[in-house]
């Protein structure tokens, strides 16, 4: 099985910024997918940022060139670097990643954060 749990989120104002984390653990021979999601109250998961092994970064137009997202390889870590956040930046942020087990794909989550960006 493999585990993702976040942190960082909380309450920020806006302008400010946070760093989210996200360590994966468990039994994987590898990782290809790495990303970021939220949701808000009464809307639809949406990507927020997401790179694959040897590919481009995505980002939608809503948070590019504000968030940036990274990975630590040696650590399993993935990171969201969220700055200049605004209160549409509120939601619930989750981490997934594409898992390989037994030469299977599987698809991963994280329990989610809290982001709140509030004055």
């Amino acid at each position: 099985q493999v585990q993702l749990v976040e942190s960082g989120g909380g309450l920020v104002q806006p302008g400010g910024s946070l760093r989210l984390s996200c360590a994966v653990s468990g039994s994987f021979s590898s990782i290809s997918t790495m990303g970021w999601y939220r949701q808000a109250p009464g809307k639809q998961r949406e990507l927020v940022a997401t790179f694959s092994s040897g590919g481009p970064t995505n980002y939608p137009d809503s948070v590019k060139g504000r968030f940036t997202i990274s990975r630590d390889n040696a650590k399993n870590m993935v990171y969201l670097q969220m700055n200049n956040l605004k209160p549409e930046d509120t939601a619930v942020y989750y981490c997934k990643v594409i898992a390989t087990r037994s030469a299977v794909s599987y698809q991963y989550w994280g329990q989610g954060t809290q982001v709140i960006v509030s004055s």
